[in-house]
């Protein structure tokens, strides 16, 4: 693997949590160049032929195996768009980790556009974590549209944790799926904005198969001039079950919108959404200065668990 520099070093350590090369497979993309990759007995990672991004093939009855595939920018003005491909074969159970973060020092803006899509086996079973961070004292943006893709077959189950908690100053986030009988979908989003950052969300998912469900659960924070938008969408084809909640606070000047969107072609498709905007409670702060604590320390202190 190449070397890597202090900064790329802290940017992998924020988006995959990662101190040292991963054990199993992990492709590592810095500056729109791939610096380490690796394959295992049962994943395989190939670079495609006609775009830029790769293809992941997990062979079927994989278990407890993980794969890697973070994407760090430190160059200002750097933009590019990645297509990477899941094949996750069937009966298998693995843990995705991917995630970008950059560091902008310039004044122009630099930009990272990541479009996945996963082909879940049946039966499979997929853990995916995707955080996302910026950072750089420069003028230029940090830029983030991750589009995300998911044809689920008949009794897999996918987990998706998307976390954006700091640095990012704009986001347009899309996620579709299409889910098969007995498919199961939970998605939890964790997001805060501050500064004059925009966020956008939006979920579109399509029950198509008998006893289908889906998750999909929204906790934000907008500090600021920060403005967010959630935009969830659950259509019942068949006998399943849909939710959809996004839970936020609101600070300083921020503004949140909530749209739901519930759509039911199917007699016995049940679905439900919940939404609450406000902020944090009076008590809840007094509670917590009684203890020693500013108010600034106790904001804090209730953001971090409501995020967690």
């Amino acid at each position: 693997m190449v070397k890597l520099d202090e900064i790329q070093k802290r940017l992998l350590r924020e988006v995959a949590d990662l101190h040292e090369v991963p054990e199993g497979a992990y492709n590592i993309r810095s500056n729109s160049r791939s610096v380490g990759r690796q394959s295992s007995a049962h994943i395989e990672i190939a670079s495609k032929t006609d775009v830029s991004g790769i293809d992941i093939r997990i062979a079927p009855g994989t278990r407890n195996e993980s794969v890697h595939i973070p994407v760090v920018l430190t160059e200002s003005g750097l933009k590019e768009t990645v297509y990477n491909d899941f094949y996750v074969g069937e009966d298998s159970d693995v843990l995705i980790v991917a995630g970008c973060g950059i560091d902008n020092c310039g004044n122009q803006d630099s930009q990272h556009d990541g479009i996945h899509t996963f082909h879940v086996g049946r039966n499979a079973r997929v853990r995916y974590v995707e955080k996302h961070y910026g950072s750089g004292e420069g003028k230029g943006k940090r830029i983030l549209n991750p589009g995300t893709r998911v044809f689920m077959e008949e009794g897999s189950t996918m987990e998706m944790e998307m976390v954006q908690i700091r640095g990012v100053d704009d986001t347009d986030r899309t996620t579709t799926a299409e889910l098969a009988a007995g498919a199961r979908l939970v998605v939890r989003e964790r997001l805060m904005t501050h500064g004059q950052q925009h966020a956008l969300s939006t979920y579109v998912v399509e029950l198509n198969g008998e006893g289908s469900s889906a998750d999909i659960v929204s906790r934000s924070v907008a500090r600021d001039h920060s403005f967010q938008k959630f935009d969830a969408k659950i259509v019942g084809n068949a006998p399943s079950q849909g939710h959809t909640e996004c839970d936020s606070i609101i600070m300083d000047e921020g503004r949140i919108l909530a749209v739901p969107g519930l759509e039911a072609n199917h007699v016995d498709s049940a679905l439900v959404h919940e939404a609450a905007i406000g902020k944090i409670a009076g008590e809840q702060l007094i509670k917590l200065m009684t203890l020693g604590l500013t108010e600034a320390e106790a904001e804090e202190q209730i953001i971090n668990g409501f995020l967690q």
